[in-house]
């Protein structure tokens, strides 16, 4: 975990520089506005402004594209070098056109860390904490703000203030943001998978997570590279298997991640809560018509979660680590174990697999040989005896959680399915990929309601119920007629990866579904004002007389509103500290349905505060409060969950381009609204500005209500799935 904590916040510095620089020229302005006589020219002053804004528009359109060809760290570093160049070109700015260029240069910067940072983070992430982790952008993004502003602070109480000084010292945390990405931060894994880079992604995911065991995950990983366009949900019963169980008509063999693990499986149905709310909806939500059933969806997975534990379901995890314990094997490359002569029997040896690990030949999947078979007799055919490699560490009797091999997080385990069709021998058996969640509770198999029927699988032991997301694997078996035999094409990584992205997978019903979730939530976030009141926060407040305030103390109008400023952003840090407590526990929707309330009172009473006399001290105090609590609550909700929401729900094959769609919405929202700011105030003025905000934000929560899913604790692979049975049924409810 200490890893990926590292690697986060690395990548963070990237925000840390954009605070800093957002802070800094709302300050740098005042001093701006003066030197290039800027007080009548509004137009100037805001593309001063809005050109970094257009930068990161720009190198947006293309940043999640190229990111998916050339990974998500060079583009970082590209980004701390833009940062760097940018604060030595405002440093020497002998004019505003060259002041600009510095601004566009920076706009650059911005844009790449800002797009890239949340996928990054998503990607390297363990699911049980990527929303906290995915909250540190903001947190530092603040920080940074804070630091800027008592520099600018410091710098007011000069005689003579420097615009240009305030802006080239950006130069110096961009060396050592530059430093940091080029030496201590690893590839995203996810994106080593889709590459095929199986060796690099192993050692990064084991650096990352701080274990050996990463089977589970990396078999994730590589199944996350299929979009899961036909996925279903079914639910079963399931019991570990042992040498004696038989499997009759109704029932299936299940497979795990390491050599030896089976279970015995019975498709069941009506039982499974995610099934139910497939079918009519979730229990909580059933009477909201408007409701999209991906919400009601998501919601049932969250409705009846455990109360313990990281590993959710501890007796499901363990009984689905019941196989025999084999020695390790964790080679992830493609080729046959048989090109070399070996047959399965010398592949499957406890003496092959100790030597796995240095075997770059050794496969991912692995027949196992059952007692069946050893007898001479086919296997059943509800499944086959395909095998996954390795074992992973049991959990410990004592009942400690200890993560396994089958873990994906957030509760979930990653399991495989074999069936034949046709005649054996003469077609291709088809593989499926499982993602299980345990429903229910836990039962005996003794004189249990959910006893399989037909005898049960071992004499000991316990059942238990599970919902299933069940699709194509991305790993492919072809049966032989005589000896059994692993296509050395069965697990192809690189074949998934070599075929780019197509724009046209954007409009695949989950991927078109998640988009309109991710740029709802991007133009809503900006049209409600936040980097708007963020620029001109020093001139909104010094218009609200917040000077008259700090008047006593000498403090001139210009170093009080910067004054404000700052401990505006110092109060913000500790509200984003819960919000990173609160991403994980309460959840992404959540927060944004209780924060969108205060924002909208809080610009109420700005609206109020702005339209009816009062006295100067009453009016800076009402317009002081309302400005920090519309940052505090804007900070824990609506700032940043829509980019983590963004990071999390597009499959990893168009998981850049995705991200540049909703990326560009929020720049040309952000644009918009920056830009138009300075006439706003001068023909409506801050009364009618803040009244335009607070009805987006009413609409917005009206959006996030109806519109948007919860997705904390759950693999990103599980969630893009939910996408995509989310659309079926959103499609299937406007057809009826």
């Amino acid at each position: 975990m200490r890893g990926a904590v590292f690697a986060a916040l690395t990548a963070t510095m990237g925000n840390l520089l954009q605070g800093w620089d957002n802070a800094t020229i709302a300050g740098a302005v005042l001093y701006i506005k003066k030197e290039f006589e800027l007080e009548t020219r509004p137009t100037i002053e805001g593309l001063i402004l809005a050109m970094s804004l257009i930068g990161a528009t720009v190198i947006t359109t293309f940043s999640g594209p190229v990111s998916d060809m050339l990974g998500r760290r060079p583009m970082l570093i590209i980004s701390s070098v833009l940062y760097f160049l940018s604060g030595l070109v405002m440093f020497w700015s002998p004019n505003v056109f060259i002041l600009l260029l510095g601004r566009l240069l920076d706009g650059f910067g911005v844009g790449l860390a800002v797009t890239l940072v949340p996928i990054y983070i998503s990607e390297t992430a363990p699911s049980e904490i990527r929303g906290q982790l995915n909250t540190l952008p903001q947190f530092t993004g603040s920080g940074g703000m804070f630091l800027s502003y008592c520099m600018v602070f410091g710098m007011s109480l000069m005689d003579s203030p420097s615009w240009r000084l305030m802006l080239g010292v950006l130069s110096l945390p961009s060396l050592a943001y530059l430093v940091l990405t080029v030496f201590y931060m690893p590839e995203s894994p996810r994106w080593l998978v889709s590459k095929g880079r199986m060796a690099e992604a192993k050692q990064v995911l084991q650096r990352l997570r701080g274990r050996e065991d990463i089977t589970g995950e990396m078999a994730l990983l590589v199944e996350g590279l299929s979009s899961g366009g036909n996925t279903s949900i079914q639910e079963y019963v399931i019991g570990a298997e042992n040498e004696e169980s038989t499997l009759d008509k109704n029932q299936i063999r299940l497979y795990g991640p390491e050599q030896g693990q089976s279970w015995i499986a019975r498709p069941v149905a009506g039982q499974s809560s995610l099934a139910m709310a497939s079918r009519y909806g979730s229990v909580a939500h059933q009477s909201t018509t408007l409701m999209d059933p991906l919400v009601q969806l998501f919601g049932s997975v969250h409705e009846n979660l455990p109360q313990k534990g990281s590993m959710l379901f501890p007796n499901f995890g363990s009984m689905f680590n019941a196989g025999d314990n084999h020695t390790k094997n964790e080679n992830w490359d493609i080729e046959s174990p048989y090109r070399h002569g070996g047959g399965p029997e010398d592949y499957a040896s406890d003496d092959g697999a100790a030597d796995a690990d240095d075997n770059p030949t050794s496969p991912f999947l692995s027949r196992r040989t059952s007692a069946m078979e050893r007898d001479g007799h086919p296997p059943p055919s509800g499944g086959s005896t395909l095998n996954m490699g390795r074992n992973s560490s049991l959990f410990q009797p004592n009942g400690t959680d200890m993560v396994t091999s089958m873990d994906i997080g957030g509760g979930w385990q990653l399991a495989w399915k074999y069936t034949e069709k046709g005649e054996r021998g003469k077609s291709e058996g088809e593989l499926k990929r499982m993602f299980l969640k345990q429903e229910g509770a836990v039962a005996s198999r003794h004189g249990s309601i959910l006893s399989m029927p037909g005898g049960d699988v071992s004499e000991e032991g316990q059942l238990v119920q599970a919902a299933a997301l069940v699709s194509q694997s991305v790993l492919h078996l072809k049966d032989a007629k005589e000896q059994p035999q692993i296509d050395p094409d069965m697990f192809k990584p690189s074949a998934a990866a070599t075929r780019r992205a197509s724009w046209m997978e954007l409009f695949e019903p989950g991927v078109k579904h998640a988009l309109i979730v991710g740029m709802g939530l991007q133009i809503l976030q900006q049209f409600s004002g936040i980097n708007g009141v963020l620029y001109y926060t020093p001139q909104i407040l010094e218009q609200a007389g917040v000077e008259v305030l700090l008047s006593n103390i000498g403090i001139g109008s210009d170093s009080a509103s910067l004054l404000i400023s700052t401990l505006t952003t110092l109060l913000m840090l500790p509200a984003i500290a819960v919000a990173m407590r609160l991403m994980d526990i309460s959840g992404r929707r959540f927060l944004l349905l209780n924060t969108l309330p205060v924002l909208i009172a809080s610009l109420i009473v700005l609206v109020i505060s702005n339209m009816n006399e009062m006295g100067a001290v009453l009016h800076a105090t009402f317009s002081t409060v309302s400005v920090v609590v519309y940052f505090c609550s804007f900070v824990m909700g609506f700032g940043p969950v829509p980019n983590i929401l963004c990071s999390e729900i597009f499959p990893t094959r168009v998981r850049g381009l995705c991200i540049a769609v909703c990326s560009l919405t929020f720049w040309i929202g952000d644009i918009i609204v920056t830009y138009s700011l300075p006439g706003l105030l001068s023909s409506i003025g801050l009364a009618g500005v803040f009244g335009i905000y607070a009805i987006v934000c009413s609409i917005a929560w009206f959006f996030v209500f109806l519109k948007v899913p919860e997705t904390k604790g759950m693999p990103l692979e599980v969630i893009s799935e939910f996408f995509n049975v989310g659309a079926r049924q959103a499609a299937s409810a406007t057809e009826d």
